[in-house]
């Protein structure tokens, strides 16, 4: 009983005296909206709060003349997969093409050497494929289509040119050759590369057929697709085989996260290595729910002509990935704000500068995919800070089977049966 009289007094002394410091921090920092738990790791959940508290308009600090300002790349962050390859297969599948034969016939080849694309890209029987040679069997197959597809001018339907083995080939082909592209040469010619065939599209039609992808990305199942090139049409380059990732899926957590910052004061941007005008689609649409204002997507840009896309870059634009990251942020953002972004989100190497580059930045989120490199060196060091007060950077992990996050630092990665921290 005396013990519980003791208690009592020293609560009453709490209340009426000075506060604890727990309790004076709480009334100094409040949160307008908490992040909802949902399938944060606790850990994360709790680091994350806590930049919201100090940094939010709770804070005594906030300045609502200098709002702060977090950053997030959009493909395999904010979503599972990547919304402009699924949208390349997408344009594929549907013949979506507003190029005449031999306008394809330039862009296919554009910026990229002919030769061998090495050890690693080989045909089914093991020999070298030649990039003179792809782009060959891809004219080829192009031009038969553009002459039979009742969409372009001729009698046969799109399900009838599906059947056909110039479709089969060129579908094998192309992602076959964005694959090698991307991984023998810079990044920046493959990703390029792709947005180049968007040429004469409008953005209003661009747009279009980016819901529609996303539309058919988030209905797919995740899955892995083998795509092996018809054995009865080999070309000059012979038969091709490569795997699609297929499907597309909603971070919801990330959703949330956007919502909260901004309920906070806090401002939200995407930085992007698609061409922004897609990703706009995916981030603005009120039906997806991130609610991201057009204006606050940075990511590739093409030059105009008469209203329509050229397979031309934008002059000057930095290319918006990795170091190219942080000279968009800059550009764009530390030009007119005179400061960096209090938050960062992002999953590769694409984003591992811009986490790291600012004083201002306080927290790095990295979406654990279970890579090396600079994105790994970033992780490493989130591992290292896993249960420590202010840690720089944090890993959250998700499972890729069914692509959603889990409540820990740790990745199942699609066609394993283990969880991870590292790669």
């Amino acid at each position: 009983m005396q013990r519980r009289t003791l208690l009592k007094a020293i609560g009453a002394t709490t209340v009426l005296g000075v506060p604890m410091a727990s309790e004076a921090a709480k009334s100094r920092n409040t949160l307008t909206q908490t992040l909802d738990l949902a399938r944060w790791s606790d850990f994360n959940l709790n680091t994350i709060n806590q930049v919201l508290k100090e940094a939010g308009k709770g804070s005594p600090h906030y300045n609502a003349k200098k709002k702060p300002y977090a950053v997030f790349d959009w493909d395999n962050t904010c979503i599972m997969n990547d919304c402009e390859e699924v949208l390349m297969m997408y344009q594929i599948r549907n013949l979506n093409y507003k190029l005449t034969p031999d306008e394809f016939a330039e862009v296919v080849r554009q910026d990229i050497p002919d030769g061998a694309f090495g050890k690693t890209y080989l045909t089914v029987d093991g020999k070298p494929v030649l990039m003179e040679d792809i782009a060959a069997d891809l004219e080829a197959d192009y031009r038969w289509m553009y002459a039979n597809y009742q969409g372009w001018g001729g009698a046969m339907t799109l399900e009838q040119i599906r059947q056909s083995d110039q479709f089969n080939d060129f579908r094998a082909k192309m992602f076959f050759t964005y694959e090698a592209v991307c991984d023998v040469y810079p990044i920046e010619v493959g990703y390029k590369w792709i947005i180049y065939f968007y040429k004469n599209f409008t953005p209003a039609e661009l747009q279009a057929m980016a819901e529609a992808s996303n539309d058919y990305g988030l209905g797919d199942a995740l899955h892995k697709v083998k795509l092996t090139s018809p054995q009865q049409l080999p070309g000059k380059a012979g038969v091709v085989a490569t795997t699609h990732f297929t499907g597309i899926r909603i971070h919801e957590e990330m959703r949330n996260l956007m919502t909260t910052l901004r309920a906070n004061g806090i401002d939200v941007y995407v930085s992007t290595a698609s061409i922004d005008d897609v990703v706009r689609v995916f981030a603005g649409n009120p039906k997806y729910g991130y609610g991201v204002p057009p204006e606050n997507v940075i990511g590739l840009r093409l030059e105009m002509k008469a209203g329509k896309y050229d397979n031309v870059y934008r002059k000057g634009w930095q290319f918006n990935w990795g170091p190219g990251k942080t000279e968009g942020i800059k550009n764009v953002l530390v030009a007119a704000k005179g400061y960096g972004p209090l938050m960062v989100m992002g999953d590769s190497d694409g984003d591992a500068w811009m986490m790291r580059d600012f004083a201002d930045t306080k927290l790095g989120i990295i979406v654990n995919r279970l890579k090396g490199g600079e994105i790994g060196a970033n992780s490493k060091k989130a591992a290292e800070a896993i249960g420590q007060s202010h840690a720089r950077f944090i890993l959250q992990g998700r499972n890729e089977h069914i692509g959603v996050f889990l409540p820990e630092e740790k990745t199942l990665k699609f066609g394993k049966t283990e969880t991870n921290l590292l790669a």
